[in-house]
């Protein structure tokens, strides 16, 4: 497989761990994640046989009806016939838990909800195929999932990001050495962020063909696989060339690596470095604040919400499918947009604001 097809290789690694899992489930699984096949992406179904095995996993060694069962040998027949309290205990054991590796974990709410959303349409899938006629989960209640207050960056933050991304300001000797190897791409990287909102999964799929300087434009490609250009300001595109004419002439890289964001050992960045590269430079700007990749992502969003009072235009660009996601993330600012919208609208022109006092 061509080194340069990024998500081809991500999806064909993903496909690998996803018949790795199915090779350990009830053969019924594999006629449901071929079923999906068509409406979901490699991704979507690892997580979902994920969760399905911790499901198995749950019912074969905690006190269930089918406790001591090989999750081989669970059938349709004990899926359906399980009482919804069976569904309830399993729900309570996802809180805290000791997995099949001997580790401990816990889930929020949020991800108690996952889980049963993903049991709920497997179960779905069955009973529109007519394989079982009883759906266990359907009187439970979904987990209630508080929201979260959206951290963002303030104006001030973003230039001190990038003043800290660029010149290492507040570093360490250290740190500074260190930093002198990776300032340009790394102001370039947090730039592009900041001033195009792509996600994390984007940033690091991008290729050197990619980038468009004639018309400050860069093709990405989205969740599901589709391909869509985007453009970069001015400012964002300067900071982007200078570390493009970088890579564009590192002898040191292999002729065959068309990765765009390259680390120290010339090969592609990862998602786990490019968290700690913004963890990093966050951090000595914002201590009290968790920033990641998508607090990035959410500020561009906040700021273009603000600027063009559109939440389609914001949709579009964030690439979210449905607007009232893009609603429910951005909803909090649009007060202000209606409180200065109420300014924009003058009924009488000839009333001064001296006028309008006396009227007070």
């Amino acid at each position: 497989m061509p080194n340069n097809d990024y998500f081809a290789q991500r999806d064909s690694f993903n496909l690998r761990k996803l018949y790795d899992i199915l090779d350990n489930m009830p053969s019924f699984c594999r006629e449901y994640f071929v079923g999906i096949e068509s409406s979901t992406t490699v991704l979507t179904r690892l997580n979902y046989a994920y969760d399905l095995r911790l499901f198995f996993y749950y019912l074969t060694t905690e006190q269930t009806p089918h406790a001591g069962k090989l999750i081989k040998d669970i059938t349709l027949h004990d899926i359906e016939t399980l009482a919804s309290y069976e569904i309830e205990k399993y729900l309570s054991y996802l809180s805290y838990y000791e997995n099949s590796e001997g580790k401990n974990q816990i889930n929020s709410e949020k991800g108690k909800a996952r889980k049963l959303s993903s049991l709920r349409a497997f179960i779905k899938f069955f009973l529109a195929k007519e394989y079982i006629t009883r759906d266990p989960t359907v009187v439970i209640r979904k987990p209630k999932i508080k929201d979260k207050e959206i951290i963002r960056l303030e104006h001030s933050e973003v230039e001190d990001l990038i003043e800290v991304a660029e010149n290492g300001t507040g570093m360490s000797e250290h740190q500074q050495n260190y930093h002198k190897n990776t300032a340009i791409r790394d102001t370039a990287l947090v730039s592009l962020m900041l001033g195009t909102g792509i996600r994390i999964s984007e940033l690091v799929g991008l290729d050197i063909d990619d980038i468009n300087f004639a018309d400050s434009s860069f093709v990405i490609t989205r969740k599901g696989g589709n391909r869509v250009q985007l453009y970069f300001n001015q400012e964002v595109g300067g900071l982007l060339y200078e570390y493009y004419e970088l890579r564009l002439h590192n002898q040191r890289v292999d002729k065959s690596e068309k990765a765009l964001f390259l680390s120290l050992q010339n090969t592609r960045l990862t998602t786990r470095a490019i968290q700690n590269i913004v963890k990093k430079y966050s951090h000595l700007v914002t201590p009290l604040k968790r920033i990641t990749p998508h607090k990035l992502r959410s500020t561009f969003g906040t700021e273009l919400y603000k600027n063009t009072g559109d939440i389609y235009v914001v949709a579009d660009v964030l690439g979210h499918k449905d607007v009232n996601t893009t609603k429910k993330h951005y909803a909090a600012i649009s007060d202000n947009i209606r409180r200065n919208a109420s300014k924009k609208v003058v009924l009488r022109q000839e009333i001064t604001e001296s006028d309008d006092d006396t009227l007070k």
